[in-house]
């Protein structure tokens, strides 16, 4: 049964450390009520996971949910820019022990599964010794995992299985790394688990208050939520090298910071003919990433409007997480940044997202200045080029407290400020 066949919308909010495990048999659809979890965030080592980008280990959004039969436990991160789910399989207290499972099985590299379901990803699976369909999982920063092409029996609004990579290699684990189990696929690529499951639509909320938010399944009827402002999925045909085809792609206009909207060419906003500079909405990614020359434009607008505002950390040399060298000098103990920052606004055909306020600037832990007396925060925009990425990227820290909806059908991508933590509560979530 796929939430497609439901004749009313299934909403799943989902909790960290929460183990859910769900059976839906209404005795009428039309009183069916939903299911309510919360969605949390979780902070992860460098290194810890074979995910996307290295920048963004130290927080991801994660959920809880089990596999299997008799279910386990797993949790994993929430990545709408990544497509296989996979799971860690080696040998762990908190991993997937795939031999404890009745369901699980795996494919074998002759079958349809594997040499026609796997058209999307960027590395074809090949043939393993044992005959299994190998799949090799390999990301922006250089990090890798592979594994078994799998199935088995994932636990979300219904019980039902679903493929995934059952990893085996390429993943150091120390005591803080087993709290994660591994990765929900979530783009529009035919294995991600939304596309597995036939879910139309999904959205999410995530408080800029505290670490948690909201993630529905399917479609709800919310009327004290405002009106979302909808912007077009940008479709590419034609295969180029540097294009992901089944990411959340969306066409960026422009950026503006108070009122003055950043002098940029619109060729460098859209992807050239390799398909590098596409702008992607991804909830696996903790900041946002812009190109060089927009990077460098936003760089020294926000400088020239916070001059006086924000005391520059003067140290030409200093590198957040390897792409963030805006940074700034804040009496410590303040908990708090600087009041009166520009409101940076991402433009799109038809919506807006604003970052204002304390999600401009990010804390680095462990940094200080003046004898402890000074803080370090860095601007929370990134410059892709020194990762190196040829690609924009909208990460989950510039969402906070914006409803997100994916509208896989209608080939769109929705967003309305609201605050988050209201919003769980209004759907019956316990923070």
């Amino acid at each position: 049964m796929s939430l497609s066949s439901l004749l009313l919308p299934l909403l799943l909010l989902l909790f960290l450390q929460v183990s859910v495990s769900l059976t839906f048999t209404p005795k009428t659809p039309q009183k069916a009520k939903p299911f309510i979890f919360p969605l949390k965030t979780q902070n992860i080592p460098a290194r810890s996971l074979p995910n996307k980008l290295l920048f963004h280990h130290n927080v991801s959004l994660t959920v809880s949910l089990t596999v299997g039969s008799p279910p386990q436990t797993v949790s994993m991160v929430l990545d709408t820019g990544s497509e296989l789910s996979w799971l860690n399989c080696q040998k762990g207290p908190t991993f997937f022990n795939p031999s404890a499972s009745s369901t699980f099985s795996t494919f074998p590299c002759t079958s349809p599964t594997c040499r026609t379901r796997t058209l999307d990803l960027p590395i074809r699976p090949n043939c393993a010794s044992s005959g299994s369909c190998h799949v090799y999982l390999s990301y922006a920063d250089g990090s890798s995992a592979e594994g078994t092409l799998s199935s088995d029996i994932f636990s979300l609004t219904h019980p039902s299985k679903s493929i995934f990579a059952c990893v085996d290699s390429s993943f150091s684990s120390t005591g803080a790394d087993s709290a994660t189990t591994g990765l929900i696929g979530m783009n529009r690529g035919s294995l991600s688990l939304v596309s597995q499951m036939g879910t139309p639509k999904f959205s999410y909320c995530i408080s800029g208050r505290d670490d948690t938010g909201v993630l529905l399944l399917g479609e709800a009827e919310l009327p004290w939520l405002l009106p979302l402002n909808y912007t077009p999925l940008v479709q590419m045909s034609l295969p180029l090298p540097y294009f992901d085809r089944v990411a959340y792609s969306v066409q960026l206009q422009g950026i503006r910071v108070a009122g003055t909207v950043l002098p940029l060419p619109k060729s460098v906003l859209r992807p050239d003919h390799t398909g590098a500079g596409q702008t992607m909405v991804d909830s696996g990614t903790q900041f946002t990433f812009l190109l060089g020359p927009v990077y460098e434009a936003l760089k020294v607008e926000f400088l020239k409007q916070t001059k006086g505002v924000l005391k520059s950390l003067g140290e030409p040399e200093f590198l957040f997480q390897g792409a963030f060298d805006t940074c700034f000098r804040v009496p410590a103990g303040v908990g708090r940044v600087p009041a009166g920052l520009p409101e940076v606004v991402l433009m799109f055909p038809g919506a807006e997202v604003a970052v204002g306020g304390e999600r401009l600037l990010y804390r680095v832990e462990g940094e200080v200045r003046g004898g402890g007396a000074e803080w370090v925060y860095c601007m929370t925009f990134g410059n892709s080029d020194l990762v190196p990425m040829e690609a924009y990227v909208i990460g989950h820290h510039h969402q906070q407290n914006v409803w997100v909806e994916y509208d896989l059908r209608g080939g769109r991508v929705g967003f309305a400020p609201v605050r988050c933590d209201v919003a769980g509560k209004r759907l019956g979530a316990v923070f």
